[in-house]
């Protein structure tokens, strides 16, 4: 049987066009269905189907409002036809076409997931409207009602992980201020690999992490948690730099399974009495220093990621001066690996800083929100990457960042 496809002249009111896929084997039925289709005055393309494999195909590459489904086709019959079908279009209405001596097929049909039935011989114009319309209607409304649920567990994964990712800092005396921003990747997924952390120890000193867990998606994000809270409770247990990394990789190694992923990041611990910060890469870039003369990259030795060669690394320190009043900033990569505004170029360190330096002067909260739209600005969504920025002010707040 050859598919038929019809248009009916669109009124005033804009009728939608129902896309109707009838699988049907018995040609007299068919075309009865067709008829009784032009009478309701819908506007309706028909394409028709004798077995459920070559609805199968049909319905692989084409989008059907609704399909109206024979209970004994030459490959399947009964209510295998109904959830066969709901399978293959799990968001498709499916009004189930029955016999007259099928008393219970009707409501076995609708209890399998058919949206309603209707019984040939038995079937008018003004119910064929009626019916199609409300099956339509209901699948599209449970569809919503799907996405919405899907999309409430999605913003309840990403509170929890942003719990993980983003904690409260734990400052007991120290005056420095922290702000700090997040922001995943990719549209509406879940928060990725990046993490950073702030505690004051039981030294007076101030710690603080930022890393970033390669990939993206729930594993990375994760992982992420996992380290931020290792970095945090091992910290507060009085390991420091070598030490602490050491004990972080173990974690990572035995956290991430099978899966090859790594991690960067940058420790630091700020000394207000000593006016220094004390700087541990693994694998990640310098902090910014923004003083009242600008904003400079620090030159600090760096050290291997984390996962890469375990158990033989080592992570020297480096020792930065401070002044008086300042402000450090880290941040991942997020935040550089975006495009310059050109198509071939990265905006890169050397393009973030002069970005910095031609934004206005402001409190670091907005200073930080306003740079992160430039970067995206800049970048015209051609990359795609998690984004985390710890920012750390003391003394008299500097202009800018």
């Amino acid at each position: 049987m050859t598919s038929t496809t019809t248009a009916v002249p669109e009124p005033a009111s804009a009728e939608p066009t129902y896309r109707i896929l009838l699988i049907e084997d018995d040609e007299g039925d068919a075309l009865i269905v067709e008829e009784l289709l032009h009478d309701t005055g819908l506007r309706f393309t028909l394409t028709t189907r004798t077995t459920l494999a070559q609805a199968r195909a049909e319905l692989a590459g084409n989008p059907i409002d609704c399909i109206l489904l024979d209970l004994h086709l030459p490959d399947v019959s009964g209510v295998n036809a109904v959830t066969s079908v709901r399978e293959l279009a799990p968001h498709t209405a499916v009004i189930v076409l029955t016999g007259l001596s099928e008393d219970r097929a009707g409501t076995d049909a609708m209890a399998a997931g058919a949206q309603d039935y209707l019984v040939k011989g038995k079937v008018e114009a003004d119910l064929l409207q009626r019916t199609l319309r409300y099956a339509v209607y209901r699948s599209q409304t449970e569809r919503a009602s799907a996405e919405a649920q899907a999309a409430r567990l999605r913003a309840e994964e990403n509170a929890r992980l942003e719990r993980g990712l983003l904690p409260q800092p734990m400052l007991d005396t120290s005056t420095v201020k922290v702000t700090s921003r997040y922001l995943p990747g990719a549209e509406m997924a879940l928060l990725g690999g990046d993490f950073l952390d702030v505690v004051e120890g039981d030294d007076g000193l101030l710690h603080a992490v930022v890393g970033d867990v390669s990939g993206h998606g729930p594993d990375a994000a994760a992982l992420g948690v996992c380290l931020r809270i290792a970095w945090r409770s091992l910290v507060l247990g009085g390991h420091r730099g070598n030490d602490l990394l050491h004990l972080m990789e173990r974690i990572l190694m035995a956290e991430r399974g099978s899966q090859q992923l790594f991690a960067t990041c940058t420790l630091l611990t700020l000394d207000q009495d000593a006016g220094t910060a004390t700087l541990h890469l693994a694998g990640h870039h310098e902090p910014l220093l923004t003083t009242e003369a600008g904003t400079r990259e620090l030159t600090a030795s760096h050290g291997i990621a984390l996962g890469i060669v375990p158990e033989t690394s080592s992570w020297p320190s480096t020792v930065i001066p401070l002044p008086a009043t300042g402000a450090l900033t880290l941040y991942t990569d997020g935040l550089t690996e975006g495009h310059n505004g050109t198509r071939a170029e990265r905006l890169g360190v050397e393009g973030l800083l002069a970005l910095i330096g031609s934004l206005p002067p402001t409190d670091p909260a907005a200073h930080i929100d306003l740079l992160i739209k430039e970067t995206h600005a800049l970048n015209a969504g051609r990359h795609s990457d998690d984004l985390a920025v710890l920012r750390l002010d003391w003394g008299s707040r500097p202009t800018g960042l």
